[in-house]
């Protein structure tokens, strides 16, 4: 070899490293590619690190509103604002993204606690927790689509492989209706015969529960309740306006029926003094007016500690029963939930739940991941021109025309 063969060897050529160091870059991405495979957590990991809240916004469809939250990686949350007048979850909304805009969505704990005391003085109320319920629905819905499974594989695993539901065939709630605060005999016979009714309908392997809707003085409730002792109830539910825990206990004292509460209830600070006091049976806590899925979890923990079942309440369309389908799958302590398919159905219709109620009353999990219900957003826009921010006030009376409790 002669001495320009040598250089040649000893230097190589600029295309010669260009090659060379493209084998070795090359490498290099299929190196990465097979440790990600590996360990596929730790490309959710880097996406959750630097995942940031880039906007919140609503869509009023009567009196529901549906929210959503997006990111700067396109990962998409959706929540629902139940029972509150659009026109102020909206607004609230707008406000309460002033704490949220560039956090991180996956430090859902952190957020909710943000929200929540935020401000002395708005902390708690019905206005300011149905809006986070909705909002916190939101944000676990982008947890679990982050790392591609429903929200419940995030809560420790599913307890159950199906939820039992009411209202069905073998499982009715009852109610008295709108009658005077002083009930006369007639009226508590006519109330007592319609729980008669409901139990001859669905036999004695059925399941009767009457809602008392707060409507009944603690003395015609307490008489109510021991005149239907030999129907089994399952429960007598909301048998006075909450806030005053003595008008539970006296209750609870007098009436050997199980008592059911919870549905207007908010977080664990309104739910632990009727464990306490020993006024409750069973818990109704609802997702989207208690403070969402992460108050969910807390106060099933703390009615485990006292033995007391949840059966939880919900008027909410399919996206917000998947958020509570999604709680109700984790927790051991769980009895019945409520589920009414049918007063929701324009906004359901533009829904797609990953659940179905089978022929005996049980609901199987969500499949997909996060909450396991996706949105029409076109079809919902279109439907709140329509329909938009149709709120109206019960207003219901007492035939004398005094207000009623309802």
């Amino acid at each position: 070899m002669n001495s320009q063969d040598n250089r040649a060897a000893s230097n190589p050529s600029r295309r010669d490293l260009v090659a060379t160091a493209g084998a070795f870059a090359a490498a290099g991405v299929f190196a990465e590619m097979v440790a990600a495979a590996d360990a596929p957590a730790r490309a959710v990991e880097d996406k959750a690190t630097s995942l940031k809240i880039t906007s919140a916004t609503t869509i009023p469809l009567g009196t529901k509103v549906l929210l959503k939250i997006q990111t700067n990686h396109g990962i998409t949350g959706w929540g629902e604002i139940s029972q509150l007048p659009p026109k102020a979850a909206c607004l609230l909304v707008e406000s309460m993204y002033e704490l949220l805009d560039g956090e991180n969505p996956s430090r859902v704990e952190h957020l909710w606690q943000k929200l929540y005391r935020a401000h002395r003085d708005f902390r708690g109320g019905a206005f300011m927790t149905h809006t986070i319920s909705g909002i916190d629905m939101a944000l676990w819905d982008i947890a679990g689509k982050l790392h591609g499974v429903p929200v419940y594989r995030l809560l420790g695993g599913p307890t159950r492989n199906k939820i039992r539901v009411y209202p069905t065939d073998k499982a009715i709630k009852t109610a008295p209706g709108v009658r005077p605060a002083s009930l006369d005999e007639k009226d508590v016979r006519e109330i007592v015969k319609n729980v008669e009714d409901t139990r001859k309908r669905v036999g004695p392997d059925g399941t009767v529960m009457f809602d008392a809707h707060c409507m009944l003085p603690p003395a015609a409730l307490i008489q109510f309740a021991n005149a239907v002792e030999p129907f089994n109830l399952l429960w007598i539910e909301e048998p006075a306006c909450p806030g005053n825990l003595e008008v539970f206990k006296r209750i609870k004292q007098q009436v050997r029926v199980p008592i059911a509460l919870g549905e207007r209830d908010r977080g664990i600070w309104e739910v632990i003094g009727y464990l306490q006091n020993n006024c409750v049976d069973i818990i109704q806590f609802d997702c989207a007016h208690g403070g969402g899925i992460s108050q969910f979890r807390k106060v099933a923990t703390l009615c485990e500690a006292y033995h007391v079942p949840l059966a939880p309440h919900s008027i909410q369309t399919f996206l917000g029963q998947s958020a509570s389908f999604n709680a109700t799958a984790t927790i051991p302590n769980f009895l019945i939930h409520e589920f009414y398919p049918g007063i929701n159905k324009p906004i359901n219709a533009l829904l797609h739940k990953t659940w179905d109620v089978d022929k005996d009353g049980y609901s199987s999990l969500p499949t997909e991941p996060g909450l396991g219900c996706d949105v029409d957003e076109a079809g919902a826009l279109e439907l709140s021109k329509q329909i938009g921010y149709n709120f109206k006030w019960p207003g219901a009376h007492y035939p004398d025309g005094s207000i009623a409790d309802y």
